[in-house]
């Protein structure tokens, strides 16, 4: 059912093979000892038959003469006395228990017994057979036996017909009848000997079977386990996949229903993964999906559940008891990430942000798809306005610091905003940066603001700029950076129309003409630049190398002082940088990159503009 784990059955096939196996083992044994039983039994009674047909062929070569087997009125009482008193001599207690010399009539001439002798028996049965001319042996009941008169001592007998013949003719039987019993005990003993060998080796193997099959099992269900949970997991990342994340967040919103508690959500982006594999190949997004998943487990609690949701996409799910926790644990992903960053062939190192939209139920959605809905919403505007950003689903989606009031100037910034985040943090510093270089300058206070204005503004004309140039993660093309070039005429135009503009229109179009004559777009020199254009050129650069950019890291303050150093004179007004160096450098309180500054205060001067 949707929301509920995979398992794996039972091991039914090994179940059957090793009871399979059990049968066969019980049946084999069986057939065994019924066949050894047999072969025992046909060679016991082989032997023994094989050694009385030697006794009594002895007995008849030494002792009966043809004249002895004319018939029982020939045999004379003296030759009777004399036949039975060898006959006599032949039963051995627990052996032979009676041996009868038998006329083709049935007649008994003589017997190791001799009230037997003068009785005639029928000439039917195993006798009849006998007088065909073919011995005949068989184990059989006493009551069975075809023996003459008397009560032989046994149960059980072997009863042996042996034909006297003479030019084959059958002139007479010896009947032998000897103690099956302790016969039909050796066989079982040997049935039982065959069935308890049979069954120990059955059983051994059955133990080294069952280690075996077990061993087997278990790895098999392992590897069954393994499949069934690789069809949760990510082939790339190796976290959760889409179809079990919308499961587990099924299963806990139901929870959640039922206590009536909360359940928060974080859908993550990484920002510009697009434009990466558009400029270094798929290996590249998919480096930074690795490296992000990898944060991602270091930071996020054991306690909500985290995957990849799509192609650039993490989701987290987080319960009642650690829906505090999760803004927190996303701001740890993206502080992470600050310090690592990507580099490729001959590129720099390029750093990796991440966009969140987070909400909640039941306040932003009261079933899986409304609540996924309201959190990719918001992800959208985080994205929008530039990436690196966390917001929460709302009622206006606002990014807390906006307002709903604001002025022409501000609402421009804010367009810069929705356009591009780096753009507007980059703005905002810039601004930053020129005011304090226009106060050590001792530049007077109506300067001061317009050079503010311009700082926020100077590159408003990027709201034209396509977004795959904009954010591309590495080095543009000749072509791509003439239509960034161009930022700065379209920056003019989209301010010449503000009122009193004038000096911020020339900081606009000129921030990024140089001191030596290379730079665009009028390829202005040295005092041709205009005053508040060389002040912002000499903020630009230290913020462009102090701020993370789509395609590469920041460098640390010092480093880029020393390249700002590196600029004077050629790029940068000499003056203009050496008293931003120093200020940054012996200032008790400079503007250093990242400082805390208090949502509007960067507008507070800028209202006052003329």
């Amino acid at each position: 059912m949707f929301g509920t784990r995979p398992r794996s059955t039972r091991p039914v096939l090994l179940i059957l093979v090793f009871g399979a196996f059990l049968a066969l083992v019980g049946i084999t044994a069986a057939a065994q000892a019924v066949l050894v039983g047999a072969h025992f039994s046909a060679s016991a009674l082989n032997d023994i038959v094989g050694s009385d047909a030697a006794t009594t062929r002895a007995f008849v070569n030494a002792y009966i003469r043809p004249a002895d087997l004319a018939g029982a009125q020939a045999l004379s009482t003296a030759d009777a006395a004399r036949l039975e008193g060898q006959l006599a001599t032949l039963p051995r207690a627990g052996e032979i228990l009676r041996v009868e010399l038998r006329l083709p009539d049935g007649a008994i001439v003589a017997a190791s017994d001799a009230r037997a002798r003068g009785s005639t028996m029928p000439t039917t049965g195993a006798f009849a057979l006998a007088l065909a001319g073919g011995a005949q042996a068989a184990i059989t009941p006493a009551a069975q036996a075809e023996a003459g008169p008397g009560v032989l001592p046994s149960s059980m007998l072997l009863r042996e017909f042996m034909p006297i013949s003479v030019d084959g003719q059958v002139l007479g039987v010896i009947g032998i009848w000897r103690d099956a019993v302790p016969i039909l005990a050796r066989l079982d003993d040997v049935r039982r000997d065959v069935v308890l060998l049979t069954l120990s080796a059955a059983f051994v193997a059955a133990a080294l079977l069952f280690l075996i099959f077990r061993a087997a099992q278990g790895r098999l269900t392992r590897q069954t386990a393994a499949l069934v949970e690789a069809t949760r997991r990510d082939p790339l990342t190796g976290t959760m996949n889409h179809g079990a994340l919308v499961g587990d967040l099924a299963v806990a919103l139901e929870a959640a229903r039922t206590a009536g508690s909360t359940l928060g959500i974080a859908l993550i982006d990484i920002d510009n993964v697009r434009l990466l594999n558009d400029s270094h190949g798929h290996t590249a997004g998919d480096a930074a999906l690795l490296a992000v998943a990898r944060e991602l487990q270091r930071q996020v609690p054991d306690d909500i559940v985290m995957g990849r949701y799509g192609p650039d996409e993490f989701l987290l799910i987080a319960p009642t008891t650690a829906v505090a926790a999760l803004e927190p644990a996303v701001d740890r992903l993206r502080t992470a990430l600050a310090d690592q960053s990507l580099q490729f062939e001959a590129t720099e190192r390029l750093p990796m942000t991440v966009s969140a939209g987070i909400a909640t139920y039941p306040e932003h959605g009261a079933s899986v798809s409304a609540l996924l809905s309201a959190a990719a919403r918001v992800l959208e505007d985080a994205k929008a306005s530039g990436g690196d950003t966390v917001l929460h689903a709302g009622p206006t989606n606002e990014v807390a610091g906006t307002g709903s009031r604001f002025d022409l100037f501000q609402g421009l910034v804010i367009a810069v905003d929705t356009k591009d985040r780096y753009t507007r943090r980059h703005s905002e510093d810039v601004a930053r940066y020129s005011i304090f270089l226009a106060e050590r300058l001792g530049l007077d206070a109506d300067l001061i603001r317009s050079i503010h204005v311009a700082g926020l503004l100077h590159d408003v004309g990027k709201i034209g700029i396509p977004d795959q140039i904009l954010r591309k993660p590495g080095k543009l093309t000749a072509a791509e950076y003439d239509i960034v070039k161009q930022h700065v005429a379209l920056g003019d135009m989209i301010v010449r129309d503000l009122p009193d503009i004038e000096i911020v229109r020339a900081g606009v179009r000129h921030h990024h003409e140089r001191w030596d004559g290379r730079g665009y777009l009028d390829h202005l020199e040295g005092e041709e630049i205009p005053e508040i254009a060389r002040i912002l050129a000499v903020a630009d650069a230290f913020s462009a190398m102090t701020t993370t950019r789509p395609y590469r890291k920041a460098l640390d303050v010092r480093e880029a002082l020393d390249r700002l150093g590196d600029a004077a004179g050629s790029q940068l007004d000499e003056r203009f940088a050496l008293a931003f160096i120093e200020g940054i450098e012996h200032d008790a309180n400079p503007p250093l990159p990242g400082a805390y500054v208090a949502p509007g205060a960067l507008w507070l001067q800028a209202r006052r503009v003329a």
